[in-house]
């Protein structure tokens, strides 16, 4: 396999990875990857505002409301206005919302965060740099882009029996 291969091949790998693991996401917890990152993000900060809850995951303060009305409709956040200042609207998890997260499975950019930390500040780097270069030569260094390894639209409803049969429909191919 000559370079170009190897790299096309790796490229495919995280793809694939990131869908495959998407799915087991959506199949095992009804959950996509920026509900559950949200979700840990509301329990982890407590009292917090929609926001601080958009900057802490890097996403638009748009993407987090809709990420939160569809939350709150499965009854996994409730939304209360301030006390002190009736603009902020603080977000919490409500007690389905706080079992739904513990039993729901560590999204995939967990797992990659805690094994590149593991990595020297050089391989680190070096990763970094390769990725960017990779970015830029398939013209998507202006993609906008948050770090959350998920496919498809960072908004959308996880649907579990959607999901789930394209995750078993992948594995039979």
């Amino acid at each position: 396999m000559n370079n170009i291969d190897e790299v096309l091949v790796s490229l495919r790998r995280v793809i694939r990875a990131t869908d495959l693991h998407s799915k087991y996401l959506a199949k095992t917890s009804g959950l996509t990857a920026p509900q559950i990152l949200l979700l840990q993000t509301i329990r982890d900060k407590g009292q917090t505002t929609i926001g601080d809850l958009a900057n802490q995951i890097s996403l638009s303060q748009a993407t987090v409301t809709t990420i939160l009305d569809r939350l709150e409709k499965r009854a996994l956040v409730y939304r209360e206005r301030s006390e002190q200042d009736k603009r902020k609207v603080h977000a919490y998890l409500t007690d389905v919302g706080i079992e739904t997260l513990k039993a729901a499975p560590m999204p995939l950019q967990e797992h990659f965060t805690r094994q590149f930390n593991d990595l020297q500040n050089w391989e680190q780097t070096m990763i970094i740099a390769s990725l960017q270069r990779v970015a830029q030569m398939m013209d998507a260094q202006h993609i906008d882009a948050s770090p959350v390894l998920d496919i498809g639209a960072i908004d959308r409803q996880g649907s579990t029996t959607e999901s789930a049969e394209l995750f078993l429909n992948s594995e039979q191919s």
